[in-house]
């Protein structure tokens, strides 16, 4: 039986650093948990990356609005066209589940952006932008809006925009024809916790949000009323950290196993990993482990696609460490040596077909 076989793609920042390249390719070696660099993009400011539903395509965030790439049979990425997003620049984007339009988070100036998907990948017009508004809890401390993540339910009817400024997530109705939003729902989070990244259970019944200033993970229950309106109920609120973490943490990733059966995070300031085994009837979290990463600032953190194995990206001491990972025993051992990356943002793994 031939091995199933993946690269992962990293988007890191450029600026500040002498390299060009904002996007790095590696062939993934499943069997020992490690990586070989097999290409570079040349993208400024790579803040994000994601790929279409239909496995086809990769966008990235740069520094003027985004891009598109189709992704070949070896893994490679080629150019298809660039969109700006008539903003500054974004700090995360998506796509809907028909891989129609691609959403773009502006952390900066605050802006939702929705732009239209073209047949073959491309990125095409701006049909949505949304500037949210307000004072956050303390104003002295920079807390304007600042939208950090958007995701769509997994029904494909709903938006939901991460404003950790604010402490809230924006829920909008998406018009599939207009590319056009319309809120209908928010959901609030406890002032100073900062909403960070949000993902949804494979089955679309789960909503996580992990909030980067107090720590901890909510899991919400989604559903819907007989009007078709969005339903969210809070079901557990659980610590990213151990109970004796440094202090100054920030929470960071979000990242599910590929077969959704354990969540993964992550603790600046703690620089610590966690990884959490999912219930899969309730939805709930258990914690497994939280251990140090060996690097500074783990801005993402996942589990390899065979969960063996966990590689996480330390942004501020520019590399990426390894690990061995045994869930029955609830360990992480460091795996060789930490490989060099420039202010490394987000990881990806991607099946080869």
């Amino acid at each position: 039986m031939e091995k199933e076989k993946y690269v992962a793609y990293v988007s890191t920042y450029t600026s500040g650093n002498k390299s060009s390249f904002g996007i790095r390719i590696y062939d993934v070696d499943m069997e020992n948990g490690r990586f070989s660099e097999k290409d570079q993009v040349e993208i400024t400011n790579s803040s994000y990356v994601t790929i279409s539903h239909n496995q086809k395509y990769l966008y990235s965030i740069t520094d003027f609005g985004v891009e598109s790439y189709k992704i070949l049979q070896d893994g490679s990425l080629e150019v298809v066209n660039r969109a700006s997003i008539n903003g500054m620049r974004g700090c995360y984007l998506s796509t809907d589940y028909n891989d129609r339009f691609l959403f773009v988070a502006g952390y900066h100036d605050a802006k939702l952006t929705v732009l239209r998907i073209e047949e073959d990948g491309a990125i095409g017009e701006i049909t949505e932008e949304i500037f949210h508004k307000g004072l956050g809890s303390i104003a002295e401390r920079n807390f304007r809006p600042h939208i950090n993540c958007v995701k769509m339910t997994r029904d494909n009817r709903f938006l939901c925009a991460a404003d950790l400024g604010m402490d809230h997530i924006v829920v909008y109705e998406l018009n599939h024809s207009s590319g056009k939003l319309r809120q209908v729902d928010i959901i609030r989070s406890e002032q100073e916790s900062a909403p960070r990244h949000l993902k949804f259970s494979k089955d679309g019944k789960f909503l996580y949000i992990v909030h980067e200033l107090k720590n901890y993970i909510d899991v919400y229950t989604y559903s819907t009323d007989e009007h078709g309106n969005p339903v969210f109920e809070k079901i557990q609120n659980i610590s990213t950290l151990n109970a004796y973490h440094a202090g100054g943490s920030a929470a960071s990733a979000l990242n599910f196993s590929s077969d959704f059966k354990y969540l993964c995070s992550s603790n600046a300031g703690d620089n610590s990993v966690i990884v959490y085994s999912i219930e899969q009837e309730t939805g709930l979290l258990t914690k497994i482990f939280c251990l140090p990463v060996s690097g500074d600032y783990p801005k993402d953190a996942t589990l390899f696609p065979d969960n063996r194995h966990l590689v996480s990206l330390n942004h501020e001491s520019n590399s990426m460490t390894f690990f061995n990972v045994d869930m029955e025993k609830g360990t992480l051992v460091m795996n060789g040596r930490e490989m060099k990356v420039d202010q490394p943002n987000c990881i990806i793994f991607y099946k080869l077909k």
